[in-house]
């Protein structure tokens, strides 16, 4: 019910792409990723807006300025007013290293905990709302209405002001058609063998797919030759993975239930390039245990594994309660490190099977086994008699594992430099633009999420409204 595999029958929210140099976490669904991600909205540092990458563009700082508030206003942004056991260990760590703890921003209704209450944010437009219980269950799509997810608020409000939404529709083809415009074809159903055909037409097309949608159809539209072949040929670049790092620590203690609270409730900046946040799962979500295998370091996968074997040998016991534990989330929690390096991968699609797949492009290559990421939790795993864990393709391959994959459709002042200009318009052809992750052109460091929305409420501000068409509210959130 959780994990998307159609082919074998899985249709749940969650999909797990691997690649040869990442592993990707990405949402699915009427609501995309904001029905797995971790609620969390964090404003970049300086270092983003100022990227050689993009710089040149606009001063990007001053110019998503007026759009932060508003993208706070309508995920409905606030401080996580909570404090649990696992953002007590993070306090704890982010003093012995001398490191800042804060509370994250949160896109959740808190409220009280249970209560279901009229709309809080949109004036009585939006729908009703239920407190926050803190089960820990944010990235299983929210069962409760707490969340801020986009089928509460920006496909809430399209739908109510006549958009038809198409769920279980896969886009197959853009076209270009003779008189201006394009045709959208189309798969309906959710049955690979009883999926209908369908067929729309535009004269602007939006792809906000991701960048495991938008790259890999814009992709396949140029080799087509009946579909986008004037696509820039810098389409698939300048992908980032946002340096990530994701570290399971399972715990021994049974004193204590790490599973209560919001996915991730605190953020520890270890330095102007890079953060550390506690992810929690709740209580029963033992998916990632199958796995899992002990964390290491070490840059050549011959030494990974004789320290994985190593450390198995030397702590046989403790490995086998940690995977055997009753509950992992209950018992233990997952490190989010994220760095703003400039590393870049491209993404192309296969010649035989004609699937995505990647290729290091610039800068430093995305490892599993970073120094300052192993440091850290081992000091969280020595607060609550644990061991940290990784997936197997991190610990044995050096692959990392990503949840926010971005770029592939970056900015550039023409075709040669990138796919859209800074206005999100896709070189080439008129009416078509790649407003999602998949646009972002430097790498944020943080969750990009806040950032992501920020941008594309600027570039739907300099499309033009048809005649009569109704807005929708105008919500600002201050940014304390």
């Amino acid at each position: 019910r959780w994990l998307w595999m159609p082919r074998v029958g899985f249709r749940g929210l969650f999909q797990m792409k691997f690649l040869r140099h990442v592993t990707v976490l990405a949402g699915v669904g009427v609501g995309g990723g904001s029905l797995v991600y971790a609620n969390t909205l964090p404003i970049p540092k300086d270092s983003f807006f100022s990227s050689s990458s993009w710089r040149h563009l606009a001063d990007w700082k001053r110019e998503l300025a007026p759009y932060y508030p508003i993208a706070r206003g309508m995920l409905g942004a606030v401080q996580n007013p909570t404090f649990t056991p696992v953002d007590r260990i993070m306090k704890e760590v982010a003093g012995e290293i001398g490191k800042p703890f804060e509370k994250t921003h949160v896109s959740v209704y808190f409220g009280e905990s249970g209560k279901t209450v009229p709309d809080p944010y949109f004036g009585g437009e939006g729908p009703d709302r239920t407190g926050c219980l803190l089960c820990g269950g944010c990235m299983l799509g929210c069962p409760h209405g707490a969340k801020n997810s986009l089928d509460y608020n920006y496909l809430y409000f399209a739908r109510k002001r006549g958009l038809t939404l198409l769920a279980n529709t896969e886009v197959t083809a853009v076209r270009p058609l003779a008189d201006g415009g394009y045709v959208v074809e189309a798969l309906e159903g959710d049955s690979a063998l009883l999926r209908q055909q369908r067929a729309f037409t535009a004269g602007k097309v939006i792809f906000a797919g991701g960048v495991l949608g938008s790259v890999e159809l814009l992709l396949r539209m140029k080799r087509d030759p009946a579909g986008l072949p004037k696509l820039s040929d810098r389409l698939g670049s300048r992908v980032r993975t946002n340096s990530e790092s994701l570290i399971g620590v399972l715990g021994l203690r049974r004193d204590h239930d790490l599973s209560k609270g919001i996915a991730i409730g605190s953020i520890i900046q270890t330095d102007e390039h890079s953060h550390l946040e506690p992810v929690r799962y709740p209580e029963g979500s033992n998916f990632y245990r199958m796995m899992m295998a002990p964390h290491v370091a070490g840059v050549s996968s011959g030494a990974r594994l004789a320290r994985m074997l190593a450390t198995i040998a030397r702590h046989p016991v403790r490995v086998a309660r940690s995977l055997l534990t009753p509950d992992i989330n209950k018992y233990g929690t997952i490190l989010l490190y994220m760095r703003s390096t400039e590393g870049t991968l491209r993404f192309r699609l296969g010649r035989l099977r004609k699937a995505l797949a990647s290729s290091l492009e610039a800068g430093e290559a995305p490892t599993a086994s970073i120094p300052e990421a192993t440091d850290l939790a081992h000091r969280v795993a020595a607060r609550i008699d644990g061991m940290p864990f990784s997936l197997a393709t991190e610990t044995l391959l050096n692959i990392p594992t990503t949840a926010h994959i971005l770029g592939g459709c970056c900015m550039g002042e023409s075709a040669e430099e990138g796919v859209i200009d800074h206005q999100h318009r896709v070189f080439g052809y008129d009416g078509l633009y790649v407003i999602d992750g998949s646009a972002i052109s430097a790498n944020p460091g943080v969750n990009p999420s806040l950032t992501i929305t920020a941008l594309a409420e600027r570039a739907m501000s300099r499309i033009p409204t048809v005649d009569g068409a109704e807005r929708g509210p105008m919500i600002t959130s201050k940014l304390g």
